[in-house]
């Protein structure tokens, strides 16, 4: 959900980039930008399931799993804004991945 919400920030972001911001309306305009609304909605309801989540496993088994924005965050942005993921991505993207996968077993 945390990956979703990023993708949705930079979307808002570029939208935003695209238009003056200056001034009360400006302020407003951006405030109610559909993608950064939607991106604030994702992120409470993200909260929300934190929560839950840590009713049930320790903050030290739950935690390691925030990483993996690392690793979907940037393959989301390839998918959606063409950006290169290079070699130094796969590796640290593995490297993540076995982290976690040590840390939880």
């Amino acid at each position: 959900m945390i990956s979703a919400g990023q993708i949705l920030f930079k979307l808002a972001g570029n939208r935003i980039d695209g238009r003056e911001v200056t001034g009360f309306a400006g302020l407003i305009q951006t405030l109610f930008d559909p993608f950064l609304l939607t991106a604030f909605a994702i992120y409470g309801s993200a909260t929300v399931l934190w929560v839950y989540v840590l009713r049930y496993l320790t903050l030290s088994q739950a935690y390691p799993f925030m990483a993996l924005s690392f690793v979907l965050v940037p393959l989301a942005s390839h998918v959606f804004f063409g950006e290169t993921l290079g070699l130094r991505y796969w590796l640290g993207a593995a490297l993540l991945i076995s982290g976690m996968m040590v840390m939880n077993t």
